[in-house]
């Protein structure tokens, strides 16, 4: 069993910064991760990626957050450095990773820019 705990979220003005955090836990090793990923989703929209770290640290982002989000990692702990936040951040921020071809997924973290 796979636990993932997302946290940091909260409400920001525009212009601020955020950092989440994700945090795996349970019957895996970290070297056994390979994707983790960052979503966000707003209500009424698709799930979209936001951002990707491959298991060798190779990233992509989604074009709206270049040069302003950060995605790290660090074993089974995972990283999105927010700033210069606008309100069209405003969404719930998921975690996922991948182990051996299988995904989990956190419970959401909410983030909200207020203009």
């Amino acid at each position: 069993q796979v636990q993932l705990v997302e946290s940091g979220g909260g409400l920001v003005q525009a212009g601020g910064s955020l950092r989440l955090s994700c945090a795996a836990s349970g019957s895996m090793l970290s070297s056994s991760i390979n994707g983790m990923d960052w979503y966000r989703q707003v209500p009424g929209k698709q799930r979209e990626l936001v951002a990707g770290i491959t298991r060798g640290g190779s990233t992509n982002y989604a074009d709206y957050v270049k040069g302003r989000f950060t995605i790290s990692r660090d074993n089974a702990k995972m990283y999105l450095q927010m700033n210069s936040l606008k309100p069209e951040d405003t969404a719930v921020y998921y975690c996922r990773i991948t182990i051996f071809g299988n995904a989990y997924w956190g419970q959401g973290t909410q983030v909200t820019v207020s203009s």
